[in-house]
């Protein structure tokens, strides 16, 4: 049976139910009203015989049934009642409708009315069952001297309730019928509604559905038109490290002020965003249903791992840049001691020799013994070469002091440091870097000579997008010192820029992991040099 038809006949049996129901109680309501409208017709026309003074009189009279009688009939014609009886204090009728049962004494107990209590309810006498009333006659004197009986035969009641069921019924099958049509439209509009699909197609659509949105490698989001997450996938909770619920939450809570941004800027074109230490590639449409805008849906593809690929290729290049420049310097050196010796100069070859050193690296050089860090001090190395190819010096103060802690964050931040600090001072410039480490606590400190960064930019140039770079650099640019940034947030500490004493840049990191909150950067007074 189709989903349509069971949604037509279990709508179907509740309107049958409560038609007949509401019939039931409607049928029996109506049976009240006619008994109580009965009554109170009864109450009153048996007070007004007890209280009638030709009959309360006749009661003294040698035959009292003589003048009873005949206003008995005369009132039960008159309100329609079956019968009118009255007796005396032993219960013998002095009326009824059947002339020849008067003088003999009642057919039911006369008691309750001639103790001096009303009575009303049902009894069976000599003319059948009825619905009746009874009520004690006093004389002038308040004593009881007999009982008025008035009644309506149950027959009556029946055929008075049968005589409006007919209307009660039509209502009822109209109802019925109405209810019907509800059902019809209602389960044609459901089965509309679900796209004409049964359940067992539309749980193999959900199961089908979420099977590719939690088994693709991409991140989606979507937002529906309240700007509140609607779904999640498993890969982009993991990009945007998002809670386990977030479905109904506002968008911009969990999405992060970035994706937020370009959810409301209503492009469709591919954006490098940076979301934690993430770098995201983002790209946002329009979710139209049946012609309706009902939200927007982001896709989000992680190029961290492209974005770090591309930093180490850079650095292989340096490395590579680094050594061919040690080695044409070293051909040429060797080309300066081979014609000395050829030239029967020796003493000239030693002394060159000697004064030409053993190259210009950090560690040969001893410049920063105390850096026993081998990532940084390849890093310094191979950046001082490339500094010194370019006519920039590269100082590493001798002081420097870095160990080894298991991770690169020490060469994501000196990397973007001193990469920006060469690009920054031309041929003739000079950079200079220094690093503290005590106890729990790293600082990083590189400045140079430069043209510097103007106070207004010093805040926001660790957002995230912000370069003066050649944007079309492969994997974009904007992203170092944003990187930098939230690398020292997540080691409880900052990151800041100033004015170097060359006057020119001065940026700080620090690292400080024995604290649980961010520590105060330091003023431009007081910041670390």
């Amino acid at each position: 049976m189709s989903l349509r038809t069971q949604l037509f006949f279990l709508q179907l049996l509740i309107v049958l139910i409560v038609v007949l129901v509401a019939g039931s109680v409607a049928v029996r309501v109506q049976e009240k009203q006619i008994r109580s409208a009965y009554e109170a017709r009864m109450v009153t026309v048996a007070q007004s015989v007890a209280e009638l003074p030709a009959i309360v009189q006749a009661f003294d009279d040698p035959d009292p049934s003589a003048t009873i009688q005949p206003i008995a009939e005369l009132i039960a014609e008159a309100t329609n009642v079956t019968y009118v009886v009255v007796t005396d204090d032993a219960g013998i009728r002095y009326s009824h409708p059947n002339p020849a049962l008067i003088g003999k004494p009642t057919s039911t107990d006369p008691s309750i009315a001639l103790s001096g209590r009303p009575y009303v309810g049902t009894q069976t006498g000599t003319l059948g069952e009825s619905w009746r009333v009874k009520l004690p006659i006093y004389d002038g004197g308040g004593t009881i001297i007999g009982m008025a009986s008035v009644g309506i035969l149950e027959a009556t009641l029946t055929t008075d309730l049968r005589e409006v069921l007919p209307e009660l019924l039509l209502w009822l099958v109209g109802a019925a019928l109405v209810g019907t049509a509800g059902a019809i439209y209602v389960s044609r509009l459901a089965w509309r509604r679900i796209y004409r699909l049964e359940p067992e197609q539309i749980a193999a659509l959900l199961e089908t559905r979420d099977a590719m949105l939690h088994g693709i490698g991409e991140g989606v989001a979507a937002i529906d038109a309240s700007a509140n997450i609607a779904l999640l996938n498993d890969e982009a909770r993991r990009l945007l490290a998002a809670p386990g619920d977030v479905v109904g939450r506002p968008a911009a809570a969990v999405l992060g002020v970035d994706l937020a941004r370009l959810l409301k800027s209503g492009s469709d074109a591919d954006e490098t965003i940076l979301v934690g230490e993430r770098v995201l590639l983002a790209r946002a449409s329009d979710a139209v249903v049946d012609g309706r805008l009902v939200g927007r849906v982001i896709i989000l593809r992680d190029r961290t791992e492209l974005h770090q690929l591309l930093s180490d290729l850079d650095g292989a290049r340096d490395v590579t840049a680094a050594l061919r420049a040690q080695a044409h310097e070293f051909s040429n050196k060797m080309h300066v001691i081979s014609g000395l010796v050829e030239l029967g100069r020796i003493e000239q070859a030693v002394d060159f020799i000697s004064r030409s050193g053993h190259g210009g690296s950090v560690i040969s050089g001893g410049l920063a013994p105390g850096i026993t860090d081998p990532d940084v001090a390849s890093l310094l190395m191979a950046k001082s070469t490339i500094s010194a190819e370019k006519g920039i010096t590269l100082v590493v103060d001798a002081d420097s002091v870095l160990a080894p802690d298991g991770t690169t964050d020490s060469v994501t931040v000196l990397g973007n440091l001193v990469d920006n600090a060469i690009d920054a001072v031309g041929s003739g410039g000079r950079v200079h870097v220094s690093i503290r480490s005590w106890r729990e606590q790293i600082d990083f400190t590189v400045s140079d000579d430069g043209p510097g960064v103007a106070e207004a930019d010093r805040l926001r140039i660790f957002q995230p997008g912000l370069s003066s770079k050649d944007a079309t650099h492969p994997g974009g640019r904007g992203f170092g010192l944003a990187l930098v940034s939230r690398v020292a947030r997540r080691r409880h500490g900052f990151a800041c820029a100033g004015d170097s004493a060359d006057n020119g840049a001065e940026f700080t990191v620090r690292f400080d992991s024995a604290l649980d909150l961010p520590v105060r950067p330091p003023t431009q007074e007081n910041s670390l040099r």
